[in-house]
C-alpha cells in the first residue's frame, strides 16, 4: 500500500533551522523492543509494503535509520517535502515505527519495512520554558489529514493534540476512517492539568492512545478517559534525532507511533482486513493492564503486537466496536470554544511528546547539510516537557 508522492508546497525559502547540538547512538536494546521481542514479530511482519503518514514536525530523510524509509511528503508550515525536521519530534516518533537495524544502534523500529510520509504541520517546541516556532492551527491539521488521504496511507499517526473540537478537523477524520485509514492519535499529556478532552483521539473510528512505562503503570501526564482505548509504551522512549544519534523522551506521542506500527505490521501481515477491523484486532488481543478490561486509565489494555498479529479471535472479539464505539462521521454540531491551549496559544496546535528529551551526548560531524535544533528539557516539570509541544 505505497503512498503517492505528494507535491510539494510552494515557499519562498526552504525551511531554516538552528544549528544543532548532536546526539551520539544509544547502543543498549531500549526497553519497549525486550517487551515485544522485535524478532519473534519481524519473522512474521514488517510492515513492508504499507505506509504510515506522520502528521508531525518533518521526518529527518538522512539519519542513517531512516534513509530509504522516508518518501517525498509535504511541509504545511514552510514548503518542500516534510523531510526537515528542525525540533526532532517527527524524526523519533518515525523511527519508533520505521527506523532500520544497524550496526552499533541499539534501536529498531517495530515495523522497520514500511514506509513514512511526513507530513509537516509544526516546529513549536518547549525552549527554556518558553514555547517558541511557528505551527498551524486545527485547520491545518485538517489539511494534512486530507493530504494523507490523497496519498492513500494505510495508516496515520497523529502524535498532537488540541482542545478545540473543530469541524474541519473533525470532518477530515471521519474521511479517513471512511477512506479505510487506520487513525491513531495520542491521548495528551495534560492528566495534571485539568485532563482536557483530546481531539482528534477523541473523535469516533480513532484509536486514542495512552502511555506506560516499564512497570506497566500509566505514566503520571497520560490522560484519562473514554478516549483512551489503548495504552503503549510512552516513558524513556529511545528515538532518532536529526542528524543521526538518539534520544529518549516520554509522553503519549511517543506511545502512539507503537500503535501505528503494530497497525502497519497487521494490515501487511491480514492484508484481507479493512482498518475497523486492525483497530478491532488491536484491542481485542491487548494485555490485561491494572483495573478493569476497559478502564478510563488503560483503555482496553496493553498494546500487544504479537498477538495482534497471531491471535485467533472469537467472533465476538472480531465484531466488537472499534476504536470510540462504531465509526460513523460525527456531525458539525457543539463545536468547543476553547483556544488550543496554554502552550501554543490560540491558533496553535499541540504536539503531544510531553515528559522528557534527554540529550545523550554529541557525536555527529557539524558540516551538516542543513541546520536545526532540538527540544530543550525542562528540568522544572519533567512530566511535562512539549517538544514540540504538549497541552
Amino acid at each position: 500500500m505505497l503512498a503517492a508522492v505528494l507535491p510539494a508546497v510552494p515557499a519562498a525559502a526552504a525551511p531554516t533551522c538552528e544549528p544543532a547540538t548532536s546526539y551520539r547512538a544509544v547502543t543498549d536494546v531500549p526497553w519497549p523492543q525486550r517487551r515485544y521481542d522485535y524478532a519473534s514479530i519481524a519473522r512474521l511482519a514488517d510492515g513492508r509494503g504499507v505506509t504510515v503518514a506522520v502528521i508531525d514536525s518533518g521526518v529527518d530523510a538522512d539519519h542513517p535509520q531512516l534513509r530509504g524509509r522516508v518518501a517525498a511528503g509535504v511541509d504545511l508550515v514552510d514548503g518542500g517535502n516534510g523531510q526537515v525536521d528542525c525540533v526532532g519530534h517527527g524524526t523519533a516518533v518515525a523511527s519508533v515505527i520505521a527506523a532500520r537495524p544497524r550496526s552499533g544502534s541499539g534501536l529498531r523500529g517495530l515495523a522497520a519495512g514500511a514506509t513514512i510520509l511526513p507530513i509537516r504541520v509544526t516546529d513549536r517546541h518547549d525552549s527554556d520554558g518558553d514555547v517558541v516556532g511557528s505551527g498551524l492551527d486545527a485547520k491545518g491539521v485538517a489539511t494534512a489529514v486530507r493530504r494523507a488521504i490523497l496519498a492513500r496511507v494505510g495508516v496515520i499517526n497523529l502524535s498532537l493534540s488540541t482542545t478545540t473540537d473543530d469541524p474541519a478537523l473533525r470532518d477530515a477524520i471521519a474521511d479517513a476512517v471512511a477512506a479505510d485509514i487506520v487513525v491513531v492519535a495520542a491521548a495528551g499529556n495534560a492528566r495534571e492539568r485539568g485532563n482536557p478532552t483530546p481531539y482528534p483521539a477523541a473523535y469516533p473510528g480513532v484509536l486514542g492512545v495512552g502511555a506506560i512505562d516499564e512497570s506497566g503503570q500509566r505514566v503520571a501526564a497520560s490522560q484519562v478517559g473514554s478516549y483512551v482505548d489503548i495504552v503503549a509504551p510512552g516513558a524513556q522512549v529511545i528515538g532518532a534525532q536529526p542528524g543521526g544519534g538518539h534520544a529518549a523522551m516520554s509522553g503519549t506521542s511517543l506511545a502512539a507511533p507503537f500503535v501505528a506500527a503494530t497497525a502497519a505490521l497487521v494490515r501487511q501481515y491480514r492484508s484481507d482486513l479493512d482498518a475497523a477491523a486492525v483497530a478491532r484486532r488491536l484491542l481485542a488481543t491487548a494485555d490485561p493492564a491494572p483495573g478493569a478490561r476497559r478502564a478510563a486509565d488503560y483503555g482496553h489494555g496493553v498494546l500487544n503486537p504479537l498477538r495482534a498479529l497471531t491471535d485467533v479471535l472469537p467472533v465476538g472479539a472480531a465484531r466488537a466496536p472499534a476504536a470510540g464505539g462504531v465509526p460513523t462521521r460525527p456531525t458539525t454540531a457543539a463545536v468547543g470554544s476553547t483556544g488550543l491551549g496554554r502552550a501554543f496559544g490560540v491558533g496553535g496546535v499541540l504536539v503531544a511528546a510531553g515528559g522528557s528529551v534527554a540529550l545523550i551526548a554529541m557525536f555527529v560531524p557539524a558540516g551538516r547539510r542543513r541546520r536545526w535544533r532540538p527540544g530543550v528539557l525542562s528540568a522544572r516539570d519533567p512530566g511535562s516537557h512539549r517538544a514540540p509541544g504538549a497541552h
